[in-house]
């Protein structure tokens, strides 16, 4: 009598080991003709720097340790502005703006979208809204709000900081983005969707809410984070306006020493930022298509 179960031969075939070791040798060559790509490239990159009659010049001046440091903690004894507190600035106004920008976006796409005849005038403005926005450069808008508000002499309107004029600007503008994805996302969700919902008696406001709004959002979750990476460096306009941020304390920085390495410190600051944000999406990217291709 048999103790153990039946294993079908096909399991433990010297095909399969051999399948599997084929697969293992392929993913190892990938690997290793991966690592040796990069690194011919990036040694060709740093050639560069050592090889061009004006190598050494653009190492001192932009790659120098020792102003890179001191551009990075900043110096108190003349008071100026380090890039590492800048980046502060750029934190909390890309926090800031990227809450109100979902909030506005979604706003403006709900209204778009609407069908009520009280609610026409509202979806004229935000489709002029929308289209003025997105064809406009943003740095154009910056300009604008952080002068022109403080023309126009409104009271509390017109006696913010320039900061939150420049927050105010980077709304604006991406607002009128993200009120798009939202639309796109909107549409895709399928007309069956909100037929079953209206057969069950729900108003179109709670089939929004309860229905279309959350199959949309989980669609459009990773081209709302490519548009917030954007954001998150669009904040370095704000400097125009006067604001000490990262890149404004860097050029402060240049001008007063008369060295550029805190460019170098604020662009790999920004990376610190980016690059995660961006692997995320490519994460979420890549799991919404595996879930895709797994429902067909």
């Amino acid at each position: 009598m048999s103790l153990g179960t039946d294993v079908d031969p096909s399991v433990t075939s010297p095909s399969m080991f051999a399948s599997r070791r084929s697969r293992l040798l392929r993913g190892r060559r990938g690997l290793a003709a991966s690592i040796v790509s990069s690194v011919l490239i990036l040694g060709g990159l740093v050639a560069v720097f050592y090889v061009a009659p004006g190598g050494a010049t653009v190492r001192y001046y932009f790659f120098n340790p020792h102003d890179m440091w001191l551009s990075f903690v900043g110096n108190p004894s003349n008071g100026l502005s380090s890039v590492g507190i800048g980046l502060l600035t750029n934190l909390w106004i890309f926090l800031v703006a990227e809450l109100l920008v979902l909030g506005f976006g979604l706003l403006i796409a709900w209204t778009r979208m609407s069908r009520s005849p009280v609610l026409l005038p509202f979806r004229i403005l935000a489709t002029i809204y929308s289209d003025v926005f997105r064809g406009i450069p943003i740095i154009l808008v910056v300009l604008m709000v952080g002068f022109g508000l403080p023309a126009l002499q409104l009271g509390y309107l017109s006696n913010q900081s320039i900061a939150v004029y420049g927050c105010a600007s980077l709304t604006i503008t991406y607002s009128a983005y993200v009120s798009e994805v939202f639309r796109a996302g909107i549409n895709s969700v399928p007309n069956g969707q909100l037929l079953a919902a209206r057969s069950l008696g729900l108003t179109n406001a709670s089939t929004m809410r309860r229905v279309i709004l959350p199959q949309a959002v989980r669609t459009v979750i990773p081209p709302l984070l490519n548009d917030l990476i954007s954001l998150q460096k669009d904040t370095a306009l704000v400097s125009v306006l006067g604001v000490v941020e990262a890149t404004r304390a860097a050029q402060i920085y240049g001008s007063t020493n008369f060295n550029f390495s805190g460019y170098t410190v604020a662009a790999l600051l920004f990376l610190a930022l980016t690059i995660p944000m961006t692997r995320f999406t490519d994460h979420l990217i890549a799991r919404d298509r595996d879930r895709r291709l797994a429902q067909t």
